[in-house]
């Protein structure tokens, strides 16, 4: 019976907890009242059996949730209702569908992207890295879904001691780096600062302690000192006429030890233990003048810092924050930082992005905002992106930093601290970006890879015949832009593997084979490619020897290897295969010509592009290729090894890389052009650097090109041989990596 009246107690806390969650609701309609009263029933029923790990019914936990949304967020009930109901789908009998139903499509949205994949795909894959990037991909739906995650986490975070220590851990880890920044990137500084202060509570708990300590024995000697600040502006400002608020914020733990850690100095040398904020309730066009007003009066009585003015107002951070801080000398010899803000951006600043719905009406600028949300909506939609690589390149999107540089006609940009003339040209348009070749900055030439510097102008150079290259991807700071890269790159080689499939065509034609996709198979095979479209790659790039085309005949329109060559041309071919290789020097590269030696897979091991391998030099069939653990290879490496030869795959990135040639010769009228003119005649190869010098009738020349490896470099130094008055040809080494 004792039990009877313990549930009894328990549904009158619950339904006190939830009656606390409608007061905290704020302007809430009828309407409102009841979605979130249905929600709350649709809970309560779904989770009656379960508890929390502490013991309390599971209820309590979205009740929480919810009202962390309502109260500290300020979202509306849609929110609020999905935030009762966030766990259901994935622990209850409770289905999208149901959502739907009751609900409407919209909620069930939000609950579908709060419900965590079931983990029974690839283990290598982080789950979490997953789950995160699930729930990302609904910011370019409905933004609620992070901030009510975020709420779930910061409840969880606040209950965190009923876990075990080893979960405490990993949970708190995983909030130190990605929870804590996504709040920061939102503008909720509040819940930024509790998710970094409770995540160092499990992780780094003496550390915490000890500051905690530190600022309880000193809270009165800070509050005394505090009273004294303020009561001079406090009473100018009322002598003004204005209407406002002070408060003195402390610093939050993490953010101290960040200093301590940071600046190397003990607690008792950390001097902006706290800030004081000055908010005034003024109308929205008043506003700025209003600010510095303030500042004006502040700074009358207290000496500023010229290099600690921070004006957020004139230009707000990328999420939206907009205050004024100054840093200023007290009588006391102390310097204290002074926040100046109105009550709109004070709410922004600490509820974030809810607060900026909130005013969004009468906002006249949302584009900061607006951009951040589309470049996780662009980095959502590269479909080449794995799920950890992911959650890195949205960790780099997190940038805490940010600089401002303007176009040539005075518009703002706002991009990472550390982007390139690149980033800013993909920050314009991808057109801008592929086909960059340099800028202006403040009216000097720059290349691609120079570091933009706040308050930079910069105006970008473009190239018709400009194209991105590889390196691009080392050079970019911002995810948006490597991404952008990326896909051009892939669009290039897609429409070079165009090329390569008309040439095969054409070869096939001549053949009389029929183009046909198990024909095409066969080729993959017989030359070791993972795919048609980097077979279309190489035959475009002059990698792939069609002749060979010839020893595959056309059997029943399959292509095989030819097999029926008379034996007694075989050991006459013996006779001349045998003399002509060099068993300790030569090495097969499969994939290549050797020789115009035939060689093929073996059938015993039947070896496939990346195992071990070596050839075996047969009596009257060429050279089979073997695994070096194929069951027969023993036999032949001991009894025979005599015949055996060395072999290799060909590498299978077909990657351009610089490499860089000296010339020396006789210095004669024209030859800088016949040289020149060897370079532009090789459609493959881009020319990175040329340099010549003459002295006293020689003349040298240094050039950098990317080249795909060295038996092209080879080809091209025995062209420029070929030129007059060049009389040696060798590589340089450029020191570079």
């Amino acid at each position: 019976m004792e039990m009877q009246i313990d549930l009894e107690q328990e549904r009158k806390e619950i339904l006190s907890a939830f009656r606390g969650l409608l007061r905290a609701t704020k302007n809430r309609t009828r309407q409102d009242t009841n979605l979130i009263r249905k929600a709350f029933d649709v809970a309560v029923e779904a989770h009656k059996e379960m508890r929390r790990k502490s013991g309390e019914p599971y209820i309590y936990h979205p009740i929480a949730v919810a009202r962390i949304c309502a109260e500290e967020m300020g979202l509306g009930a849609t929110a609020i209702a999905c935030a009762l109901l966030h766990d259901t789908v994935e622990d209850t009998h409770i289905t999208l569908e149901d959502v739907e139903d009751l609900f409407g499509a919209k909620a069930r949205r939000i609950i579908d992207g709060l419900t965590k994949i079931p983990e029974v795909f690839d283990e290598n894959a982080s789950i979490q890295a997953e789950n995160f990037r699930k729930m990302l991909l609904t910011i370019s739906d409905d933004l609620r879904v992070v901030l009510i995650k975020l709420a779930d986490r910061l409840h969880n975070m606040r209950t965190l001691q009923s876990m075990r220590p080893d979960q405490q851990l990993k949970i708190a880890s995983e909030t130190k780096f990605l929870y804590a920044p996504l709040a920061h990137r939102l503008g909720l500084y509040s819940i930024k600062t509790e998710l970094e202060d409770l995540a160092m509570m499990y992780t780094e708990s003496e550390v915490y302690n000890m500051i905690q300590a530190n600022l309880k024995s000193t809270k009165d000697v800070r509050n005394r000192f505090i009273r004294r600040f303020v009561n001079p502006v406090r009473e100018a400002l009322t002598k003004e006429g204005y209407n406002f608020d002070i408060k003195a914020r402390t610093k939050s733990i993490s953010s101290i030890w960040r200093k301590m850690q940071s600046k190397d100095l003990p607690f008792e040398e950390v001097f902006d233990l706290f800030a004081i904020r000055i908010i005034l309730d003024v109308p929205m066009d008043m506003e700025k003048a209003d600010c510095w007003r303030v500042y004006s009066i502040v700074t009358d009585f207290y000496q500023p810092s010229p290099d600690r003015l921070r004006d957020w107002i004139s230009t707000p951070r990328a999420n939206g924050y907009e205050s004024l801080h100054t840093t200023v000398m007290s009588p006391q010899g102390k310097w204290v930082e002074v926040q100046i803000r109105t009550k709109r951006m004070d709410e922004i600043a600490e509820k974030g992005l809810a607060a900026h719905y909130r005013y969004k009406e009468n906002s006249k600028d949302d584009s900061k905002f607006d951009r951040w949300i589309s470049e996780i909506r662009e980095l959502m939609e590269n479909p080449d992106v794995n799920a950890m690589d992911f959650v890195d390149e949205f960790k780099m999107n997190l940038f805490h930093e940010e600089i401002y540089v303007f176009t040539p006609k005075g518009e703002l940009r706002v991009l990472p601290t550390g982007s390139t003339i690149l980033d800013f040209a993909y920050d314009i348009h991808s057109d801008i970006g592929n086909k960059c070749i340099g800028a202006k900055v403040n009216n000097r030439l720059v290349p691609l890879s120079y570091q933009l510097q706040n308050g930079d102008q910069v105006e970008i150079i473009t190239s018709s015949k400009q194209k991105p290259h590889e390196e691009w991807l080392r050079i970019v700071g911002s995810a948006r832009a490597r991404n952008k890269i990326k896909s051009a790159l892939n669009e290039q080689r897609k429409l070079i593997a165009q090329d390569g499939r008309e040439i095969l065509e054409r070869k096939f034609k001549q053949h009389n084979i029929k183009f046909a996709s198990e024909n095409i198979t066969v080729l993959e095979r017989f030359y070791g490619f993972h795919s048609a479209t980097e077979l279309y790659f190489r035959i475009a790039k002059g990698k792939i020897d069609l002749s060979k085309l010839r020893e595959i005949e056309n059997v029943h329109g399959m292509l095989q290897l030819e097999k029926k060559v008379p034996t007694v041309q075989k050991d006459k071919h013996e006779l001349d295969v045998y003399p002509k290789i060099n068993k300790k020097e030569d090495t097969i590269i499969i994939g290549e010509d050797f020789m115009n030696i035939q060689y093929q897979m073996a059938r015993c091991c039947n070896p496939i592009p990346g195992d071990k391998v070596f050839g075996f030099i047969t009596i009257s069939e060429g050279i089979k290729v073997h695994r070096n653990n194929c069951p027969n290879a023993e036999h032949l490496q001991s009894k025979m090894a005599y015949r055996c030869v060395k072999a290799r795959w060909r590498s299978q990135d077909l990657i351009e890389r610089v490499a860089a040639i000296r010339l020396i010769g006789i210095d004669d009228v024209g030859i800088v052009n016949k040289i020149t003119e060897v370079i532009s005649k090789e459609h493959n190869v881009n020319m990175r650097s040329i340099s010549f010098e003459t002295v006293d009738g020689l003349f040298e020349g240094k050039i950098k090109l990317l080249v795909y490896d060295t038996e092209h470099l080879e080809q091209l130094m025995r062209k420029f041989e070929l030129v007059d008055g060049v009389k040696r040809v060798e590589r340089w080494d450029t020191g570079e990596e």
